[in-house]
């Protein structure tokens, strides 16, 4: 724990501004990165604005952007991180495929002002089987790479260290519908099966906390055997792995390095109290990422909700943190506005879970009230998307000046209001 004290200390300007913007004591924060159940994901290369993420704080919200192999269009992908900026992302990651992938990461880092993160192990892999196969990495390849973004300022990593040897030989038996969906996790599955060795990520994960020690990154413990449909949550080989990342997650504590836990991925709403529970307990409180969770897997176009839906409910039981989900998850490589819609769809189901916990309510009290006071001009500014409310109140068309075109001159709120003045 005499580490974590060092973490504390070095952290201590961020976590002053963190206790500023969340509204909590300072000692709260300090205690809360001491023990582990707080992260303030920070590289001093990059300097972000100081996101706090965990236990007792607001939920945070992740956007995902990047570019792939069949569309490298750069100035879109720079028009989603502003756009991510513009409606509030506490976090980006890069998950670039296509292009330039290294001057790719640095322009987002030069121009995003809230922690970035990505997966090292994309671009190392991806490298070599665009020149023959994955399974051709070498552990210096797999650790060059987290050191180069490293260098390049990244605050916090994907890294799928909870994938070992015996893990995969589970998970061959498995009656698993979609086997392994996530693309890092698919990368060391299949190498382990080739080469028959073990996780170089596990291996040598002593060697992953000096660097992050160094260079001073979260980790981001990666669910790798995450389920990929709602038929396979909570199973053996996502619970297997669980484990695993919760005594990693112990390893990270001893060494002074930051890390939060990644969580599924598909699951009936049914199960999502039961998965926040499961890793509270086995990784001792670590914050929780979840993508997600996805309650239903037949919406595809609309992903954005579904995920929101399992967002808030997450949440609400404990998650810490939500990744997006765009209305073209499973489709195809999001738009500018995807980007803008899941965004909005996460940042709804943070703040409901927010409310449902006793914080943030002095907004909705505000709009409330102009809404009461028939203040369009206040709803405006409480909106959590003022262009889209000013553009459905003005493609209406009423005789009313207060009212909208809903109800016109039987505005319920209007009609009250008037009955109360001529009776006061």
């Amino acid at each position: 724990m005499g580490s974590m004290v060092g973490l504390k200390n070095r952290l201590e300007p961020e976590i002053k501004n963190v206790a500023q913007t969340e509204g909590v004591a300072e000692e709260f924060v300090a205690r809360g990165v001491e023990a582990g159940r707080i992260v303030i994901p920070r590289n001093p290369i990059h300097s972000p604005k100081a996101c706090g993420i965990g236990e007792g704080l607001s939920v945070k919200v992740n956007v995902n952007v990047g570019t792939s192999r069949d569309r490298v269009e750069v100035e879109e992908e720079m028009e989603k991180v502003q756009i991510s900026l513009k409606y509030g992302a506490d976090a980006l990651m890069d998950l670039s495929t296509g292009g330039d992938i290294d001057s790719i990461r640095k322009r987002i880092l030069s121009e995003c002002t809230i922690p970035v993160g990505t997966v090292p192990i994309y671009q190392t892999g991806i490298r070599l089987a665009r020149k023959g196969a994955v399974v051709d990495m070498t552990e210096d390849d797999i650790f060059n790479g987290i050191i180069q973004h490293a260098k390049d300022g990244v605050d916090f990593m994907t890294v799928h260290c909870g994938i070992t040897k015996e893990l995969v030989d589970r998970l061959k038996r498995s009656p698993r519908v979609t086997g392994v969906v996530s693309r890092g996790g698919s990368f060391l599955v299949a190498w382990i099966l080739h080469n028959e060795m073990e996780n170089p990520l596990y291996k040598n994960f002593d060697y992953l906390l000096e660097l992050a020690k160094e260079y001073e990154f979260t980790l981001s413990l990666g669910d790798g055997i995450r389920p990929g449909s709602t038929n396979d949550a909570t199973d053996g080989p996502q619970i297997n792995e669980l484990i695993n990342l919760g005594e990693l997650v112990h390893r990270c504590r001893d060494a002074g390095v930051q890390a939060m836990v990644e969580g599924p991925g598909h699951v009936p709403m049914n199960q999502i109290e039961a998965n926040v529970r499961l890793e509270k307990r086995i990784c001792d409180y670590a914050p929780f990422y979840v993508l997600g969770p996805l309650v239903t897997d037949i919406a595809p176009g609309y992903d954005h909700i579904v995920g929101a839906i399992g967002g808030a409910y997450a949440a609400w039981k404990g998650a810490d943190f939500l990744c997006y989900v765009t209305p073209a998850e499973h489709l195809s490589l999001p738009t500018p506005e995807d980007v803008k819609e899941g965004l909005i769809a996460s940042k709804i189901a943070a703040h409901a879970a927010d409310l449902a916990l006793g914080r943030g309510g002095d907004r909705d009290l505000r709009m409330s009230q102009a809404r009461k006071d028939l203040n369009w001009g206040a709803m405006y500014e409480e909106a959590i998307d003022e262009e889209k409310a000013r553009a459905y109140r003005s493609r209406g068309i009423t005789n009313e000046d207060e009212g909208c075109s809903m109800c016109g001159d039987v505005c319920a709120i209007k009609i009250v209001n008037e009955y109360l003045k001529n009776r006061s």
